[in-house]
């Protein structure tokens, strides 16, 4: 080999070394590379969108009450339909005191009480009452006619005979409706209104009776009924602001008729 030939050959030689190195360099990387991979799964390339998510990652669906068991406030549909059933009965029974006295077509007493919870509904704020809990108590007060009837003075029940069947009515009500806080919540309601030491309870009592002298007045109107009897037994009677001028309103306009 000749001078030139070994000076070509030196200045290769290096020039060999380094592309072996970065071959080698290379080679390790592909090969941590595919041993970070398992078999046939191809690394993406940043450019690449993401893949869809997989099943398993994916949110589990919402759990419902019932398979969790329930909770205390929940009511079962047959249940709940086994008590609606029942509060049918308040839709078709007519307010006692009116057809003893002949009106015609009378209220129901689910039309009373209906009334009765509008009235709680668009009364003015009072200091230390409940407003909605007025309304719920307005709406059950009488819920245990479902069972023992309209009962008056004239059916000559004494009063706590009335209170027991009724309390007997509301406690087949509650295990109508499987008990829990809902059926607890309409006896407590129940036996507040009776029991009347509550701001809401006076509030509802007067609320009672002026939808009673109110239903009066306009029955006198439509059909020319006197129906005295009912502001007399209410006169001096009511316990609450709300109740009086409510009253008072309602004696007004009965003088201007």
């Amino acid at each position: 080999m000749n001078s030139g030939s070994r000076v070509l050959c030196k200045s290769f030689v290096p020039s060999l070394a380094s592309s072996t190195s970065r071959f080698q360099f290379f080679t390790a990387r592909a090969s941590s590379s595919s041993s970070s991979n398992p078999p046939g799964k191809v690394s993406r390339m940043a450019s690449d969108p993401p893949p869809p998510p997989s099943s398993s990652s994916q949110p589990p669906p919402p759990t419902s009450a019932s398979a969790n068991g329930g909770d205390l406030s929940s009511v079962s549909a047959s249940s709940a339909i086994d008590f609606l059933s029942l509060c049918h009965r308040l839709k078709t029974t007519k307010r006692a005191g009116w057809v003893l006295r002949d009106v015609q077509n009378p209220e129901s007493i689910a039309d009373h009480m209906y009334r009765m919870g509008l009235m709680a509904l668009i009364a003015s704020d009072l200091p230390g009452v409940d407003r909605d809990k007025c309304i719920k108590m307005a709406i059950v007060h009488d819920i245990a006619e479902a069972i023992v009837g309209d009962i008056t003075p004239s059916d000559g029940v004494p009063k706590e005979e009335k209170s027991r069947r009724e309390r007997e009515a509301i406690d087949h009500m509650s295990k109508l409706l499987g008990g829990g806080q809902r059926a607890e919540e309409i006896g407590q309601l129940w036996m507040e209104y009776e029991e009347n030491v509550s701001l809401e309870a006076k509030v509802v009592k007067d609320l009672d009776k002026v939808e009673m002298i109110l239903q009066a007045l306009e029955y006198e109107t439509e059909q020319g009924k006197n129906l005295d009897e009912f502001f007399q037994s209410t006169a001096g009677k009511f316990q609450t602001e709300l109740g009086k001028a409510w009253a008072s309103e309602i004696a007004s306009r009965r003088t201007q008729s």
